[in-house]
C-alpha cells in the first residue's frame, strides 16, 4: 500500500543546476512535494473502501451480495481493487525516492516511523472489535495472532490477518526488505536498479508460463512489473530520460498488464460476481501508470494545493481501518437508517477517524520513532563493526 509513504522528493535531475563556488555553502531548497500523487494516492484509498462496501461480496447489507444492494455502483466499485496496483507504483516510485542515498539505519527508522504508529493503533483497535465484540467476523482469531499482526511479520509466521486488507502491507514489507539489502550492500545504484526492473518482472512472468506457482510466489511475480516500474518512473525522474528507461518501464506496465488481466477477471467473478473482461484490467493498468508519469514527469509535478498533502496523509489510516470496522458499522446502521445515508455515514466516520488517528498518533509518534530506531541501529551496527564489515565486502567485490 505504498498507501504508506511520504511524497517528498528530491528534485529531477534535468533541473539541478551546479551552484556557483560563493553560494556553495547555501543550503538547497527543499524539493517540493509531489501533491497530486498525494491526490491520486487518496483518490485509491477511496475506491478501495468503495469497492469492499458496495462491491466485495459480503450480506451486511441485509442483501446475500453487496451488489445486490447496489446494483449500479457495484457496476463501477468493482473496479475498486486496482486501487492496490496504483499503491504498488506509487510505492515503487517514492520508497526509491526516500531510500536513494541513505544508510540502512536511516531508511528501517523512517520505514518504522512511517509505518508502525497507525498501524499499532489499526491492529489492537480492529483485534479488540473481532475478538471481543464481533468474534462472528473473527472466528478463531485470538490474542495470539494480535501480538504477531503488531510485528506485521505474521504472514511469515503462517499466522492470519486481523484484517483481511493487510496482506497488502506484507508485500510492501518484502519489497523494502529487498531494497534495505540493496542499501546494506551497498547496491541501490542506477545499474542495479534497472538490471533489478529487467530481471525480477521477467523472471516471475517465466516462472508463471512453466507453471511454477510456488517459486513466482515467492518472487511476487504479479506484484513485481508493479513495483519495478515504479522504480524506472524514479530513474527518469530522478536521473532523465532514456530510451533504456522508457523501454523497461513499458515492459513492466505489460507485464503488470498481463497479470492484472489474468487475476482480475477471476476476482472479480470470485469477490463480486461480475464477468469483467481481461482487456477492461489492460486498458487500467495503462491509465494507472499514464497517471503517474503525468503527475511526477510533466510541469503538474510542480501543482502545489496544501491540502492534497492532507488527504495523502489519510490514506494509510484510511485503509488500515475502514474493512472490518465498515462493514461491523454498516451492520448496525443499515437496519435503521437505510443504505444511502448509511454509506455516506459510514464513510464519513471512517475518514474522522483516520484524521484523528493520523492527527494524535502518526504525527506526535512518526518522527520521534523514526530518529529512536535511527540512532539506535546507528549505534548498534557501530557496536558490531557492522557498517566497516559490509564496506569491507563491499570493497572486496
Amino acid at each position: 500500500m505504498s498507501h504508506n509513504v511520504t511524497a517528498t522528493v528530491t528534485p529531477p535531475a534535468a533541473a539541478t543546476q551546479t551552484k556557483p563556488a560563493h553560494r556553495a555553502e547555501t543550503p538547497p531548497k527543499r524539493a517540493p512535494r509531489l501533491a497530486l500523487l498525494d491526490g491520486l494516492r487518496f483518490a485509491a484509498a477511496v475506491l478501495v473502501v468503495l469497492f469492499h462496501y458496495t462491491a466485495w461480496h459480503h450480506g451486511f447489507w441485509g442483501t446475500d451480495e453487496a451488489r445486490d444492494a447496489w446494483p449500479l455502483l457495484s457496476k463501477f466499485t468493482a473496479y475498486g481493487n486496482m486501487g492496490v496496483q496504483l499503491f504498488f507504483i506509487i510505492s515503487g516510485f517514492v520508497i526509491l525516492l526516500s531510500a536513494y542515498g541513505k544508510g540502512a539505519g536511516r531508511f528501517i527508522g523512517s520505514r518504522i516511523g512511517r509505518l508502525y504508529p497507525a498501524y499499532w493503533f489499526a491492529v489492537l483497535a480492529t483485534g479488540t472489535l473481532v475478538i471481543y465484540v464481533w468474534p462472528q467476523m473473527g472466528a478463531g482469531l485470538g490474542i495470539k495472532e494480535l501480538l504477531a499482526n503488531l510485528t506485521m511479520f505474521h504472514p511469515a509466521m503462517g499466522l492470519r490477518h486481523i484484517d483481511g486488507v493487510y496482506w497488502t502491507l506484507w508485500v510492501e514489507m518484502r519489497f523494502y526488505l529487498l531494497i534495505l539489502a540493496l542499501i546494506m550492500l551497498r547496491l541501490l545504484t542506477i545499474r542495479t536498479m534497472t538490471i533489478l526492473a529487467a530481471v525480477w518482472p521477467v523472471t516471475g512472468l517465466a516462472l508463471h508460463i512453466a507453471n511454477r506457482e510456488a517459486a513466482a510466489q515467492f518472487l511476487m511475480s504479479e506484484y513485481a512489473p508493479l513495483f519495478c516500474g515504479g522504480i524506472m518512473l524514479f530513474l527518469i525522474y530522478r536521473f532523465g530520460h532514456s530510451p533504456m528507461r522508457w523501454s523497461l518501464l513499458a515492459l513492466n506496465a505489460i507485464i503488470a498488464a498481463f497479470f492484472t488481466g489474468v487475476k482480475g477477471p477471476a476476482e472479480a467473478l470470485e469477490l463480486v460476481g461480475y464477468v469483467i473482461p481481461a482487456w477492461h484490467y489492460w486498458l487500467i493498468i495503462a491509465g494507472l501508470f499514464a497517471a503517474v508519469i503525468l503527475l511526477s514527469l510533466t510541469p503538474l509535478r510542480n501543482v502545489q494545493w496544501k491540502f492534497l498533502a492532507t488527504l495523502g496523509a489519510l490514506t494509510y489510516p484510511v485503509y488500515l481501518l475502514h474493512q472490518v470496522w465498515g462493514w461491523w458499522l454498516i451492520e448496525h446502521l443499515n437496519p435503521v437508517l437505510g443504505q444511502y445515508l448509511t454509506l455516506f455515514l459510514v464513510v464519513g466516520i471512517v475518514f474522522g477517524a483516520a484524521y484523528l488517528v493520523q492527527r494524535f498518533i502518526e504525527r506526535p509518534l512518526a518522527k520521534p520513532l523514526a530518529a529512536a530506531t535511527t540512532r539506535s541501529l546507528d549505534y548498534l551496527g557501530g557496536r558490531l563493526g557492522l557498517t566497516k564489515k559490509i564496506e569491507a565486502a563491499a570493497r572486496d567485490r
